[in-house]
């Protein structure tokens, strides 16, 4: 399965992930946040995801 160098990715259980390596296989993805100010790591999540 061809994969996006540009975007990493070890959540397995998601449907756009590369089955062969640590990549996304989305051209681009979404990153949404889950308070009004993301200001930690936490506050933040790959609103691409698909569960697989």
């Amino acid at each position: 399965m061809n994969h996006n160098d540009s975007i990493k990715c070890v959540v397995e259980e998601c449907k756009f992930h590369c089955k062969d390596d640590n990549y996304c296989t989305l051209n681009q993805i979404e990153v949404v946040k889950h308070t009004s100010n993301a200001n930690k790591v936490e506050n933040t999540d790959c609103g691409s995801f698909k569960r697989e």
